[in-house]
């Protein structure tokens, strides 16, 4: 009865598993995949909702906007939006009654998007993504500021709404990286810095701002050229492409809004692309062409092996850091980040470290790994000296070179932490079917 029981669970599992193998390899459709390139989720499902049904909270320099519902209701939603009105809306920034979208929608990027691809989308949203009945929310922005007229002179002064060109002097593989990371994928939203009128100061590799990291919501993303420093010069094609499927090199891990982009978008590309939009991203020229990469240093190691605690952070990084990250700073590969020579960490801008320190961080779940290691908080364990010298050693120690982190910065960072976040650090927003 045994040997009949465990035959029977095996063949049980086999089935489960086989049932399993086949859904994941499930065809979609062009819409849905250019859906998930695109990672209209990520802003357009909130925490907990139904998808695309809108109501996720992004910040602005002026106030909070929520996104809006997307899904094909004929009230609340888009249903009763035409293929032109979908098109304008999703490239113009113009709604079906003709209100002017807040630029947080990355029509700027998505006005590259081909009529083909276009079509696609606007079928998918249609045709596949369930009707919700949930209406938008009005944004936190005081009046004036609220108004929306200023962003027709906005867009007469940052938009460009031409198509995607292909260079003919480029191959058809790094034409399909650049339409993807200039377009649906979005990257220059965060990783280009702003100027004054909150704009994109580059939408494509012909200036050379582009990419080279810019500041959201607390959260510095970082140089993405071939900068050796902060950048990604250290990365090879084959690494670029294991992050965006996985969210980890053999070092490094995204961290930030980068895990929902991988959720939720780059895991789910094809071989094909992703090797395309490494290719394209290696093609970058570096931000800071004279910028060195971190050597390793080991006197930072030798002193904590000797319990040497008299810099500043040093203790600290012991008793909260040391288990994980190593007192080398290399961390475990793909489990523990390295800290050592990590080029997220060494932008003159420090807001990410900061942010994670406060707030803490969860690995993308993805095929191959779906718990996502965890680490914790710490803004209630850390006053902000503390966490302005604990990520001061950080940026100093093992060969790393960045400038000091004062409490100040580290006291505006902690506003954007809230008390949800304190008690429940791995909440993680309904996945998107």
């Amino acid at each position: 009865m045994i040997k009949q029981t465990g035959w029977l669970t095996s063949l049980l599992l086999a089935g489960l598993a086989s049932a399993a193998a086949s859904a994941a390899e499930a065809p979609i459709s062009k819409g849905h995949y250019l859906a998930m390139a695109g990672d209209c989720a990520a802003c357009h499902t909130a925490a907990g909702g139904a998808d695309f049904a809108g109501g996720l909270k992004m910040l602005t320099p002026v106030g909070a906007i929520y996104s809006t519902n997307i899904t094909p209701d004929k009230q609340t939603g888009i249903g009763d939006y035409s293929y032109d009105d979908f098109a304008e809306a999703v490239r113009g920034g113009v709604a079906k009654d003709g209100h002017q979208l807040y630029p947080a929608m990355p029509y700027t990027s998505f006005s590259k998007i081909s009529d083909e691809d276009m079509h696609a989308l606007y079928d998918y949203f249609m045709q596949e993504v369930p009707a919700v009945k949930q209406a938008d929310r009005d944004s936190d922005i005081p009046w004036p500021l609220s108004m929306r007229w200023p962003l027709i002179v906005w867009n007469w002064a940052f938009h460009d709404e031409e198509r995607f060109k292909p260079d003919k002097g480029q191959s058809a593989q790094w034409n399909r990286g650049a339409y993807l990371i200039q377009g649906l994928e979005h990257c220059g939203t965060c990783h280009t810095p702003r100027g004054i009128g909150f704009q994109e100061k580059a939408l494509d590799q012909h200036d050379a701002a582009y990419l080279t990291g810019g500041t959201l919501e607390g959260w510095h993303a970082p140089d993405l050229t071939g900068n050796q420093k902060e950048g990604i010069g250290s990365w090879s094609q084959k690494d670029i492409v294991s992050f965006l499927k996985t969210g980890w090199t053999a070092d490094t891990a995204a961290f930030g809004s980068m895990t929902d982009v991988i959720e939720h978008s780059t895991q789910h590309l094809s071989e094909e692309d992703l090797n395309a939009m490494a290719l394209y991203l290696k093609s970058i020229k570096p931000s800071d062409p004279q910028a060195a990469a971190p050597q390793q240093d080991n006197s930072t190691r030798t002193a904590l092996v000797k319990g040497e605690m008299s810099r500043p952070g040093a203790q600290l990084y012991m008793d909260n850091c040391a288990a994980c990250h190593r007192t080398d700073g290399k961390g475990y590969s793909n489990a523990f980040p390295s800290l050592a020579q990590n080029p997220a960490l060494l932008s003159d801008d420090p807001s990410s470290l900061i942010s994670i320190v406060l707030r803490g961080g969860k690995a993308a779940v993805t095929h191959g790994a779906v718990t996502g290691l965890t680490m914790p908080d710490f803004a209630w364990r850390l006053d902000d000296q503390q966490v302005a010298d604990l990520a001061t050693f950080v940026r100093g120690s093992w060969g790393n070179n960045a400038s000091a982190v004062k409490a100040e910065q580290v006291k505006e960072l902690r506003k954007n932490v809230s008390t949800v976040e304190r008690k429940d650090p791995d909440k993680q927003r309904k996945p998107q079917k």
